[in-house]
């Protein structure tokens, strides 16, 4: 018998990606494919590429081409994901020497789309491109829907979104909202728990809707308690990507009554001034924003909020940009991040000008993100001289490098960690000595007693 054949993927975009990414990897080692570990070393290279705004997709199809351009004879390259399933013919024009090309609908197909390329060169890729929205979330042929990263990993328990949102491409590019059945869920929760994973992160679209299109009521909460029940030892659970005005108090009451539900949520805002929020089709009451945000923050009194924000959106006056500053000011979340608006043609918001110089844009989020360091900053302060539990991920020249509870992999902070090498994957306590704008650093504590 021969070598076995080699794979590769390439992933670009968010975590959600990811996760999609390592399914395929899993249905491929499943048919006897084995793991490459640079892109000239495999048979077949798929990227896991992102078309959600202008800037990634340019960096999709620049990696696309670069492997294109190095491919060696009979090597086969498939381009696969949100960029595909939005601009297929796009792709094909603009990559020449492309071999398949398989939409983000259908990654569990990847195994058909590379048994099916041909020997020999051909002058068109194969496309696999099924129109049907329903397929996503269906048919993922038993394998584990997460990513997994030292000592996490990321658990997707939707896909899709039917929310309006104006600037959005997420609808066309993924569908609607399609959740994945509650005890399939549990039962993957279980399975990372035995593999070792100390945190979960539970994420889609907007985890919020999870169960809407199951007939479940309050479907986040009900899936959260399930997974407390489920694993108890996993000692930290931590939500992404929930929707403004989706945050129900049975919610905030189950993450305030289990330790192991990290005080953490992301709450994407995108703006605060109400007139951009209409524009956006976005939640506009603002009052809900505040009376949630002090019930959060009463129930769960070390609650760590991440948002994120638009800036330059169409129509956004000097005056409705102050009006973000000052919310800012007010709510003094702990991470925040900060988008210049990009024009998407097709989705709602392409009807509008895009009125506001780049300049302009840019220099909005300049000072966003100049007054949002000094709150962080004051914010990660407060920390100095508390202990907190700290997942290690990495370590360094004398120091570990790690996340608390505060920070979300590859979107927050990191706390620094002095005074040995604890093991990777772990959680240790560590007592915070300094702050900086985003992260800590800290000496390793003695283990906390039970802990």
């Amino acid at each position: 018998m021969g070598a076995p054949m080699r794979y590769h993927v390439v992933t670009l975009g968010c975590a959600k990606n990811s996760v999609d990414s390592d399914s395929m990897a899993e249905l491929l080692e499943r048919a006897g494919y084995r793991h490459a570990d640079r892109p000239s070393r495999a048979d077949v290279i798929v990227v896991n590429t992102c078309g959600f705004i202008g800037p990634a997709r340019e960096e999709s199809l620049r990696t696309l081409r670069d492997l294109a351009r190095t491919k060696r004879r009979g090597q086969k390259l498939i381009a696969a994901g949100c960029l595909t399933q939005r601009y297929a013919e796009q792709v094909a024009r603009d990559v020449p020497g492309l071999d398949g090309i398989l939409g983000t609908r259908r990654w569990m197909d990847i195994l058909e789309v590379v048994q099916g390329l041909r020997p020999s060169v051909h002058p068109a890729p194969l496309y696999h491109l099924p129109p049907e929205a329903h397929t996503v979330g269906r048919d993922e042929r038993g394998v584990l829907r997460a990513s997994i990263q030292v000592g996490s990993a990321y658990l997707k328990i939707a896909d899709g979104c039917r929310r309006p949102c104006a600037f959005c491409a997420i609808p066309l590019i993924k569908g609607t909202a399609v959740s994945r059945p509650m005890e399939t869920i549990v039962t993957e929760a279980r399975r990372l728990r035995d593999r070792g994973v100390r945190e979960i992160i539970l994420i889609a679209q907007d985890t919020t809707d999870y169960g809407h299109d199951l007939g479940l009521h309050d479907g986040l909460a009900q899936l959260l308690e399930a997974m407390v029940h489920a694993v108890p030892d996993v000692p930290w659970l931590r939500v992404m990507y929930a929707y403004p005005g989706a945050i129900t108090d049975r919610l905030i009451e189950v993450m305030a009554a289990h330790s192991n539900i990290l005080p953490y949520l992301d709450l994407p805002l995108q703006h605060a001034h109400p007139a951009v929020l209409r524009r956006m089709r976005r939640p506009a009451n603002m009052e809900w924003v505040h009376a949630t945000v002090n019930t959060m923050r009463a129930a769960l009194p070390d609650l760590a909020l991440r948002s994120t924000f638009i800036v330059g959106y169409p129509g956004e006056s000097e005056t409705e940009f102050e009006a973000l500053l000052a919310f800012l000011r007010a709510m003094r979340f702990d991470r925040v991040g900060c988008f210049t608006y990009s024009f998407e043609a097709e989705t709602e918001s392409g009807r509008l000008a895009d009125d506001v110089p780049f300049e302009v844009k840019e220099e909005r989020r300049g000072r966003l993100m100049e007054l949002q360091q000094g709150i962080s900053l004051q914010r990660n302060q407060a920390w100095v001289g508390r202990r907190l539990p700290v997942l290690i991920e990495g370590w360094g020249d004398n120091l570990a490098v790690g996340r608390s509870y505060r920070d979300a992999p590859e979107v927050d902070g990191m706390v620094l960690v002095e005074g040995g090498q604890p093991p990777l994957g772990e959680i240790v306590p560590v007592d915070i000595t300094g702050a900086l704008a985003y992260d800590l650093v800290g000496q390793l504590a003695p283990p906390i007693a039970g802990g």
